[in-house]
């Protein structure tokens, strides 16, 4: 930094220029997804499968993939399910994460550093190797075919992953603070609530936001444990109407992929600051 503010204008546009052109070939490599999708999305099946043209040409543009999406499938189904499951299974996750990630930062007890690194090892665990015996419980519960199943399912994996975040969000809190309202007379809870979640929101908004990207993209639990159509996510739904065996319908898919990125997209856009702010802190001190 103190390199940059001792250049004058001239170095520091040259600067700026350099460092825009190491930037952009990284935009390009991340954005192409994105923009094969949505060129895909809106082609024609003809102009498609034509070799002659090129994959970025858009000689015509047609609406009826996502007439497709709308009419013949329950798309829309699909993807209430997954807005239902992933704000159900995201809250679930950060309330039971806010009070354990809260009491391994503050709290002394015995076995509470071995604690901490089993929330963490618990998150290593892949979910392969978890959905079998979720299975079972979700039998024994009577969930089964159902999108509470998913909600009850999900905070296996993210409540080791909101509490080890934002555990290390919590250290980075002065302790003063803290103490100073429970000499004024709030009780820990109180003084959780009332100090330090406002401080901790950009925190809360990181882990909510990974949270809810983890909830909203799962497959395999929700292949496992839902059959009906009616109760389907999105991911499953599109997969199991869009792939027949060898064949891909693929202008429905890449409509049905654009439809399923953009809740995502939005909520990155709403709350980027926060997600910014939360992430930068939680990495300076844990």
């Amino acid at each position: 930094m103190w390199q940059v503010a001792g250049m004058n204008g001239w170095n520091r546009r040259a600067y700026s220029v350099m460092a825009y052109l190491v930037l952009v070939p990284f935009l390009l490599f991340n954005l192409f997804p994105f923009v094969w999708i949505a060129l895909t999305s809106v082609k024609p099946n003809k102009d498609m499968y034509d070799a002659a043209l090129s994959p970025f040409a858009l000689p015509r543009i047609t609406l009826e993939h996502f007439r497709f999406l709308f009419t013949k499938i329950s798309v829309l189904v699909w993807l209430r399910n997954s807005v239902i499951v992933a704000l159900g299974a995201t809250g679930i996750s950060l309330a039971v994460g806010i009070l354990a990630g809260y009491s391994l930062a503050r709290l002394r007890f015995r076995g509470s550093t071995w604690m901490a690194t089993g929330v963490f090892v618990t998150y290593l665990v892949p979910p392969a190797m978890m959905f079998i015996p979720l299975a079972h419980v979700v039998r024994a519960l009577g969930l089964g075919n159902s999108i509470l199943a998913l909600i009850v399912t999900y905070p296996t994996f993210l409540i080791p992953f909101c509490s080890w975040m934002l555990m290390g969000y919590f250290k980075t809190i002065p302790k003063e603070i803290e103490e100073c309202a429970m000499i004024d007379g709030c009780g820990r809870i109180r003084t959780l609530v009332r100090i330090v979640l406002p401080v901790s929101l950009p925190g809360l908004v990181s882990a909510g936001i990974f949270a809810f990207t983890l909830s909203w993209n799962e497959f395999l639990y929700a292949l496992t444990f839902i059959q009906s159509e009616a109760s389907k996510t999105l991911p499953v739904g599109v997969v199991e109407q869009l792939v027949m065996g060898d064949v891909f319908f693929w202008g429905p898919l890449m409509a049905a992929a654009l439809l399923g990125s953009l809740p995502v997209v939005i909520v990155y856009m709403f709350f980027q600051r926060y997600f910014v702010a939360g992430m930068t802190a939680g990495a300076v001190k844990g």
